[in-house]
């Protein structure tokens, strides 16, 4: 081993460190994006009087749905990668939304 390489390992490391972080906070900031589309789409299924637009809306609101439960899943898969073990703050924090159906 030369004399710099522990110096280089430890800077290796702390660059993988950061990309496991970064990455974690884009599959945060998915879910988030992801969660807000569905609180929208809420608010329109609630304005909506004609039933064409109440279908489409609700087609929208179940793709969203779709997308928040896969960001969900690339999150806890980002803590795993990270360490973390226990995602119980993730379901208290990013509830996955309830299913709607036409009425």
């Amino acid at each position: 081993m030369t004399p710099r390489a522990p110096e280089t390992l430890k800077r290796v490391n702390a660059e993988i460190a950061h990309e496991k972080a970064a990455a974690l906070g884009r599959a945060g900031e998915r879910l988030e994006a992801a969660l807000e589309e569905v609180r929208v789409l809420t608010l329109l299924l609630g304005g909506a009087a004609e039933a064409g637009e109440r279908a489409r809306l609700t087609h929208e609101y179940e793709r969203a749905r779709a997308r928040v439960r896969d960001a969900r899943l690339a999150l806890i898969i980002q803590r795993e990668a990270v360490g973390f073990r226990q995602h119980r703050i993730v379901d208290q924090l990013f509830p996955e939304p309830p299913p709607r159906t036409l009425t």
